[in-house]
């Protein structure tokens, strides 16, 4: 991966002192989280670059948007792109873990997003930074969950996005802290492969789940419509 800047339509990313760069992952939640509520306050846990928060400041008004990130170089890097970016004046990036900023905010996020760290079961590399921002026991999944229950305002929205083989239990996870699913997004690279990826939103208050399935790539570098118009007030080509 490359430890170039990233140049997106209203922002650039810079990514030479983050273990993990500008991904599909982050890109599609950023783009597919709700702000249909109308969020004042928004918290991206694990923010590594800033790229969702820096999504997030583009797509809506929210006056106070935080992020947390607890490695030295991703947080440094973070506040960077942050004080580049048009949107200074709205984001902060706290140097903590979880567990401290629950401990020390009193304050209540109406969303809260995360590209958490998974592939828990892959084999881990000589790069401990790499592995820390990539293997979940760095935030494992129950410790997000009742974390964000605490910081999510009573209408709130919690996003996030996870391996799909995994979705089940974060539903299962969720549910003892009365966050329940109310939209799924699943990801598929191509029409004929599995299914990738999931970006869940959940609040506490309990609905019917809707369902919808977005397919990336038709060919190589051939990008469905439905892609397209989910990515392309972010990226230059699109």
């Amino acid at each position: 991966m490359s430890d170039k800047p990233f140049q997106f339509k209203q922002f650039t990313i810079k990514q030479d002192r983050c273990a993990m760069k500008i991904g599909t992952d982050g890109v599609l939640l950023g783009a597919w989280a709700s702000t249909q509520h109308n969020p004042f306050s928004i918290l991206d846990i694990g923010a590594g670059t800033g790229i969702i928060a820096l999504m997030l400041a583009q797509r809506c008004n929210a006056e106070l948007i935080d992020a947390l990130e607890m490695d030295d170089d991703a947080y440094e890097q973070c506040v960077d792109n942050f004080e580049t970016s048009p949107w200074g004046d709205r984001l902060f990036c706290y140097h903590a873990s979880l567990d401290e900023f629950v401990d020390e905010i009193e304050d209540q996020y109406n969303l809260i997003i995360s590209n958490p760290p998974f592939y828990s079961e892959d084999f881990k590399s000589d790069n401990e930074q790499r592995d820390l921002a990539r293997f979940s026991e760095a935030l494992p999944f129950d410790h997000l969950i009742e974390s964000a229950s605490k910081l999510l305002s009573e209408d709130g929205v919690f996003s996030v996005i996870i391996p799909n083989k995994e979705e089940n239990l974060f539903i299962n996870l969720a549910s003892n802290f009365n966050l329940f699913p109310n939209r799924i997004l699943h990801v598929k690279g191509s029409p004929t492969s599995d299914i990738k990826r999931s970006l869940m939103e959940f609040s506490f208050r309990e609905s019917d789940i809707k369902k919808e399935t977005l397919i990336i790539e038709t060919g190589r570098h051939e990008y469905t419509q439905d892609y397209i118009n989910l990515t392309k007030d972010f990226y230059l080509k699109m």
